[in-house]
């Protein structure tokens, strides 16, 4: 699909030829230090990774479970899922602070919750109180996890949003692997504070944030969208320019995104909670969205993710120093997959990566389920070794494309004025998945043991053959031109064609001031 200047056939991104090659993250100044701010938000998404690191090594605790009476059954599941129970209660406000306040007054304000809910953690006297914060763990961290990445993926330098973006969620395992190691480091401690210390260790990213993301930059779209154009000019220049508000890429960008941002509120109108489902171009980003949302949380990960112990236990391996020490290392070898797909994602394409992640899966999981059963039915010890051997090929699969693309996917192909609530949506179907997992989950493999893996292995094969005829790819494009290619010729043809005339004021006084555009590398006048 053809949009102008900015989209053509080959998936090319229209700024290519205005990027300085000279200009790279390592050799620059200021790219350094948006990196430092990029990275200052990226661990917003390890407390994630954390919180079910941590549950599932705090379950291998005796310390912990003797302390809370040994929960099991649906106890167990409402410890597991109560976190997010308190995503769900905050979902209504995300996006309202996030296009309200900005994104990194909305980051700010869930660190400041995650604070005081982990010290509420970590001084629980009773399974209520431990319950109580684990709710307002959950409330918090929605608010961070529905901002950062936008923030992310929206002041990003171009060449590098894809690898950026999609390192957001990969860094999940970061958490995960501080989590399992500092409860393995601590199950030699013989009183409370063997879970206690995890507890508290969970609070860290969001007390860096409290203190230091004030500091950072703002999202030039939201700037934009607030009349702040102004301002939006010399955060593109001072970061990704040296300060130079005349500088081609600046330019484009700048003009891209204000374009983009009035054609979606005077001619398509595209702002309420109503226009998600609008339109047949909305339509076919929230079908995506929320499949994957629910094939993240329901492609057999969460068995291991939750229940490692319990899946471990069924195959013989009881020792708790086994468990802890398989947990560590599977995080370690999930996060060296993710960084490496979310590496490669605009080489490879984000198609070609969930096309592969669901044949693995698909092949992995049922080759686990197929030993599961050899040992249930023979107690062959072989089978229980290829049982953990298939886990880890299995998750390796599964972190070419759920672990690092599902957010950076999301947030791109959705257009800024409804990229908050998007995002939302996808967050909300991510909860309501993990509820439902955490609770029968455990019920299911108590019940029916190794059959229930059985039920993941058709799921897996409806996701590949979803995902096969839905996903369509989007690398190399600006997130403007990446919204382009779910609205149609006609919504491109109008914006390509009107927007010059809609330019504000202020627009028309910038151009004025820095040069007409087509002095700057032929730089088009719209783009989608």
């Amino acid at each position: 699909m053809a949009v102008g200047g900015a989209v053509n056939a080959t998936g090319d991104a229209g700024y290519v030829h205005l990027i300085d090659p000279r200009r790279k993250w390592y050799n620059n100044r200021r790219l350094i230090a948006l990196h430092a701010w990029i990275v200052l938000l990226l661990i917003t998404s390890s407390n994630n990774g954390y919180d079910g690191s941590m549950m599932n090594g705090l379950q291998t605790l005796p310390q912990w479970r003797d302390y809370f009476h040994t929960p099991s059954g649906s106890m167990l599941g409402l410890l597991n899922a109560i976190q997010n129970i308190g995503s769900l209660a905050a979902y209504p406000f995300s996006p309202y602070l996030a296009d309200g306040l900005g994104r990194k007054k909305t980051v700010f304000i869930g660190a400041v919750i995650m604070c005081i809910a982990t010290v509420i953690q970590t001084a629980a006297q009773s399974v209520g109180m431990f319950i109580g914060a684990r709710f307002l763990i959950g409330f918090g961290l929605t608010f961070g996890a529905g901002a950062a990445p936008m923030l992310v993926t929206e002041i990003a330098y171009p060449p590098y949003r894809g690898p950026l973006t999609s390192t957001y969620n990969s860094l999940w395992y970061s958490g995960a692997i501080v989590a399992a190691w500092s409860t393995f480091g601590t199950f030699k401690i013989k009183n409370t504070w063997s879970w206690r210390i995890p507890s508290a260790l969970q609070a860290l990213p969001a007390v860096l944030q409290v203190f230091l993301v004030l500091f950072g930059p703002e999202s030039p779209r939201w700037l934009i969208s607030k009349g702040k154009d102004e301002l939006a000019l010399n955060t593109l220049a001072y970061y990704h320019a040296d300060g130079n508000r005349d500088d081609p890429l600046v330019q484009y960008e700048f003009h891209e995104i204000k374009n983009a941002i009035d054609f979606d509120r005077t001619v398509a109108a595209n702002v309420g909670w109503k226009a998600l489902v609008a339109t047949p171009g909305n339509r076919r980003r929230m079908r995506i969205i929320v499949a994957l949302a629910f094939f993240s949380q329901w492609s057999g990960n969460g068995l291991v993710s939750y229940y490692l112990n319990i899946v471990l236990n069924s195959i013989g391996i009881t020792n708790p120093t086994t468990q802890l020490l398989i947990n560590g290392i599977l995080q370690i070898w999930n996060l060296g997959w993710a960084l490496l797909a979310a590496a490669l994602c605009d080489r490879l394409g984000r198609r070609l990566l969930f096309l592969a992640s669901g044949v693995g899966m698909l092949i992995f999981f049922t080759m686990q389920t197929v030993c599961s059963a050899e040992f249930a039915i023979h107690e062959s010890h072989a089978a229980a070794h290829a049982v953990i051997a298939f886990i880890f090929l299995f998750y390796a699969s599964y972190d070419l494309a759920f672990t690092p693309l599902i957010v950076s996917y999301t947030v791109e192909i959705l257009p800024f004025p409804l990229r908050a609530k998007g995002f939302t949506v996808f967050n909300f179907a991510i909860s309501l998945s993990l509820i439902f997992n955490q609770y029968v989950n455990p019920v299911a493999l108590e019940a029916i043991k190794w059959k229930y893996y059985v039920v993941y292995c058709c799921w897996l094969l409806f996701e590949l053959i979803f995902l096969y005829f839905f996903v369509i790819e989007t690398k190399n494009r600006t997130l403007e031109e990446t919204a382009a290619l779910f609205d149609g010729e006609d919504a491109a043809q109008h914006l390509h064609t009107g927007a010059v005339a809609d330019l504000s004021p202020s627009t028309e006084k910038d151009e004025k001031s820095s040069g007409s555009l087509h002095e700057h590398a032929d730089i088009p006048t719209t783009h989608y």
